[in-house]
């Protein structure tokens, strides 16, 4: 069959559901391959003396029938397509040439020129499934490497929507609450970035990954979730209604929030709105700032035989405001790490109360205001001295406060 390599490979994709596919060999090849034979629901059969214990273990479950034995003339019958992979060159030849009698495509793992099929290189990505084959022909011979190159680069730009198609079918409008990050756009998700690709309109909040905007194809509308007016109550409401408003219709809408939605955003109060308006919600999570902020400055939040526990709290209200509903006294006797979100404006306030509370005057403190992203800087005081520097350096929103003793294994060298 060598004279088939003067010739491109021709492209299908096999419905292999429920059809018998034989695999002749139970190494490492068919360890890599047999998964996605398992996910096309196709049946089948193993051919081998010997597994390695993933395949075994698949075979236990009841995911394949095994054949404990070697190979023999018959094993393809009922087939519809073979993959051959033994260290048995013999083996693979008869094998293949049982395959090309019964008139069953096949794959030859130790020689592809003498095979009848070939696997490309496979991924999938926004419900896409790629498969790259080089050419093959005598001009441009097979190169698997560069077709798991292209593979790759393909899945990526289809996973972080910097390769995207427009979608011609109709859509059922619906909004993706998707955490942006704490602001440095390559920490957003893989998912949150190919939705945005995706979208025909996108509500954006202030501190989520600006830069992304711009990356937008003309046509999005973007809506600035900051500047609708009225306030912060009536503000929260008009994006509701404006995100019932684009999705009913029939628009694909990404709410884009900095953070994790559900960390201090408002994504549950939107989630449930829409909802109740019977339109579909997809939930994206984002890398909250309260650990990933901490974390590029070099501070962690729990630390062995320092920190067991960190707690996530709120200070856009003071201690003494009736509205807060925090247990500042509580907060003070713990030993472990205080992550403030919200809390410039009221860290003196909050620092008094922690230190009546019983919290250590020297307790180390961090301000970190933009943290990740280029303009970020760090602050480092204690609870003492909190308020004064935190005046002195003009420190601003947005800014991660973090209270404890992590805060000194992160200055360490």
């Amino acid at each position: 069959m060598s004279e088939n390599t003067a010739h491109p490979a021709y492209p299908v994709g096999l419905r292999l559901h429920g059809r018998r596919v034989v695999v002749v060999g139970g190494g490492t090849v068919a360890q890599r391959r047999l998964p996605a034979l398992l996910a096309a629901g196709a049946d089948l059969l193993l051919i081998a003396p010997d597994a390695t214990p993933s395949v075994e273990a698949m075979a236990r479950a009841g995911e394949l029938t095994w054949r404990r034995r070697p190979y023999r003339h018959g094993d393809l019958d009922g087939a519809w397509y073979a993959l051959v992979a033994t260290d048995d060159p013999e083996v693979n030849a008869s094998a293949a040439a049982e395959a090309e009698e019964r008139r069953v495509w096949c794959v030859r793992t130790d020689d592809a020129d003498l095979a009848s099929a070939w696997t490309p290189a496979t991924g999938r990505a926004a419900g896409v499934t790629v498969a790259v084959l080089t050419s093959g022909t005598g001009e441009a011979p097979r190169d698997p490497r560069r077709a798991a190159a292209l593979r790759d680069a393909i899945v990526a730009g289809l996973s972080d929507g910097t390769l995207a198609a427009p979608q011609h079918r109709a859509r059922t409008g619906g909004v993706a609450l998707v955490g942006g990050g704490p602001g440095d756009p390559d920490l957003i998700t893989v998912r949150g970035r190919r939705l945005l690709a995706e979208a025909d309109v996108v509500v954006a909040d202030r501190l989520g990954p600006r830069d992304l905007l711009d990356e937008l194809p003309p046509h999005v509308e973007v809506v600035d979730a900051a500047k609708i007016p009225y306030g912060r109550a009536m503000a929260q409401e008009a994006i509701n209604r404006a995100l019932v408003d684009h999705a009913k219709a029939g628009k694909s809408v990404v709410r884009l929030k900095g953070g994790d939605p559900f960390v201090f955003g408002r994504g549950m109060e939107e989630a449930e709105q829409l909802s109740a308006e019977g339109i579909p919600v997809t939930v994206v999570p984002g890398i909250s700032s309260a650990i990933s902020v901490p974390g590029v400055a070099g501070i962690p939040v729990t630390h062995r035989g320092v920190a067991h526990e960190f707690t996530v709290v709120s200070g856009h209200v003071a201690p003494d405001d009736p509205r807060s509903l925090v247990d500042w006294p509580a907060l003070a006797r713990q030993r472990g790490t205080l992550v403030l979100l919200m809390a410039v404006e009221h860290i003196g306030a909050i620092a008094d109360t922690l230190l009546a509370h019983g919290r250590p005057a020297d307790t180390p403190v961090a301000l970190l205001q933009e943290g990740t992203m280029a303009t970020a800087r760090r602050v480092d005081a204690t609870l003492e001295t909190v308020r004064e520097r935190a005046r002195a350096e003009g420190v601003r929103p947005p800014a991660v406060i973090v209270i404890g003793d992590v805060v000194a294994v992160g200055a360490r060298p």
